[in-house]
């Protein structure tokens, strides 16, 4: 919850590899770093503490060990949102 205090980074990827997409460690963290980049998307879904990296060089950011993240509150807003059936969701496994 955005609500909470930040968590490693590297334990939220190895949440996310061990429950959804068991295909490696880079490719999940570099997704998380492009949604805690406020210059990347006009509203960040990850709150980041630590070195996310700058507009000058976007792949400067800092290993997942040294990094933290919680959802931000417009992510939040999105995930409430999920719940008003507006779509109709099947399982597609």
């Amino acid at each position: 919850k955005g609500s909470g205090k930040p968590k490693k980074s590297a334990r939220t990827v190895g949440d996310v590899l061990g429950k959804y997409h068991p295909h490696g460690d880079l490719a999940c963290y570099e997704a998380m770093v492009l949604m805690a980049q406020p210059f990347s998307y006009r509203y960040p879904l990850i709150e980041g503490q630590g070195n996310w990296g700058s507009p000058d060089d976007p792949k400067s950011f800092a290993a997942m060990r040294y990094t933290e993240a919680k959802l931000s509150a417009y992510s939040e807003l999105l995930l409430s949102e999920l719940g008003q059936g507006t779509s109709e969701w099947q399982d597609n496994f």
